[in-house]
């Protein structure tokens, strides 16, 4: 069977999906007209890793001028320094440390036993209990459809039970063992797979088969209202990427730049090329208008550096502080863009928000009634406030976070943000840091013995989030033994 004719048959099952499992317009016929959501999600894209925050080595052309027509919230946080814990947020709304599900998954049960601490066993699977995203929306009548990374359970905790009608590409690992096809090999210790993808050939790279795949739900569920997450596996490692983007970024890596690293540049090279690809899909179908679209990335930038290239750091957080695992901003704080012709002015929010709001703004966004639990209303709140202009400020609240967990950025922590004010607490010593951002965004001045008192409030704060919401807190660990001296 030829991939094309392998291809008109797989879409006749994805329509039959979308048919069978979306209700019809009714018994008027009239149009809905609700808007539609693309959710464009980058696995370990940092801060300032893009062209409109300042990146000196990546270009990102389409998504500059993606910016320039969205909301950018310059202030926006995942709710976890690591890809599982976020993710479980935006589908939830719900904060990581109350559902207890703090780390990746194939990290439980697998974390290092030689150190002071030992880290709680978290939860390997988004509860079935919690009313997703997908489901709170397909209740409502939308398609739903998730394409890519899903790294929120085993496959008794897939898509398909989760809310989504559609699925593809998604499972259980967090990173492919190859971005290439056909997708699968040796990689992170055991042999790994991307399922659902069959038909390639040599050279086709996965952030390209992933977008086809987006762009092809999107052409037959136009006719309905439609939910679509497209959750690329890159820029998360293996650091791979197509020979000729390799070599466009290879002449142009200079010793002054924050940026060097030439491979990485071809993957965020690659994402922009494949955003745009898709927001010309939106432009082509008249659907731009009515689509609200979502580009964030569920934890700062890595910066450490791969088992391939040991000397070469994947990326830099510069101007902000450490990387991807660390409660410092360069570990948490990510690009958010929102975009919705019809009813959201383009320009820059510095509003503090988290990814876990994302849940109620898009409910809020969609008009879809949803009842929300205790844990929702208190995790998250809505930023369709400020989208649609009906207020210029949200109520003044405090965000948490919490990663009691080892790291190489980090020993285990939780930190809380109020105002400008931000505390660290590390749980092996019980030692703060307190800074202000507003004056020191890069976090170089620790303030906690200039300022006890402030320190003290900010950790007693902390200290009653984590008692209410059951967070799982690391023991000590009786087998350690302090290095000789």
């Amino acid at each position: 069977m030829s991939r094309s004719v392998m291809r008109w048959w797989l879409s006749g099952i994805v329509m039959g999906a979308v048919w069978t499992l979306a209700p019809h317009a009714g018994a008027a016929d009239q149009p809905d007209v609700r808007p539609n959501i693309v959710f464009i999600l980058v696995d370990d894209l940092g801060w300032a890793d893009l062209g409109f925050s300042g990146a000196d080595l990546h270009e990102t052309p389409r998504l500059d001028r993606l910016a320039t027509a969205s909301k950018w919230f310059t202030c926006a946080y995942a709710s976890a320094p690591v890809c599982t814990p976020t993710r479980a947020a935006i589908m939830t709304g719900k904060h990581p440390a109350r559902l207890h599900m703090t780390i990746w998954r194939e990290a439980i049960g697998d974390q290092e036993r030689d150190r002071r601490l030992l880290p709680p066993e978290p939860e390997a699977d988004l509860p079935l209990r919690e009313v997703t995203l997908a489901e709170a929306l397909g209740g409502a009548g939308y398609v739903t459809a998730h394409v890519g990374k899903w790294h929120l359970g085993s496959v008794t905790h897939f898509p398909e039970v989760q809310g989504f009608d559609i699925h593809l590409a998604g499972n259980h690992w967090g990173a492919p063992a190859t971005h290439f096809f056909p997708y699968r090999g040796p990689g992170f210790g055991e042999r790994r797979y991307v399922p659902g993808l069959p038909w390639g050939h040599e050279g086709e790279y996965l952030a390209d088969r992933l977008t086809d795949e987006a762009i092809e739900i999107i052409r037959r569920a136009k006719d309905r209202p439609f939910f679509l997450n497209l959750w690329h596996y890159g820029v998360h490692t293996p650091i791979q990427a197509k020979a000729d983007d390799v070599a466009h970024f290879q002449g142009r890596v200079r010793p002054e730049l924050h940026h060097r690293n030439a491979t990485y540049a071809a993957m965020v090279k690659n994402l922009d090329d494949n955003v745009g690809r898709l927001l010309d899909c939106l432009d082509e179908l008249g659907l731009s208008e009515r689509t609200i679209v979502v580009f964030s990335s569920d934890n700062g930038g890595y910066i450490n550096a791969p088992a391939k290239q040991p000397k070469q750091p994947v990326t830099n957080n510069f101007p902000l502080r450490s990387g991807k695992g660390s409660l410092y901003e360069g570990g948490i704080r990510v690009p958010l863009l929102v975009r919705w012709p019809a009813r959201i002015a383009p320009g820059r929010d510095a509003t503090p928000v988290a990814s876990a709001d994302l849940y109620r703004t898009l409910l809020d966004l969609t008009d879809t009634p949803a009842k929300l639990d205790e844990a929702q209303q208190a995790d998250a709140v809505s930023l369709a406030p400020l989208l649609t202009a009906a207020a210029d400020k949200l109520p003044e609240r405090t965000l948490y976070w919490h990663y009691p967990h080892y790291y190489p950025t980090s020993t285990p922590a939780s930190a809380v943000r109020e105002g400008n004010w931000k505390l660290i607490e590390y749980f092996e010593d019980q030692r703060t840091e307190l800074y202000n951002l507003a004056e020191d965004e890069a976090e170089q001045h620790d303030l906690a013995g200039a300022q006890p008192q402030r320190a003290a409030e900010l950790r007693a704060r902390l200290s009653a989030w984590r008692e209410g919401v059951a967070a799982q807190t690391p023991r000590p660990n009786p087998g350690f033994k302090s290095p000789s001296p």
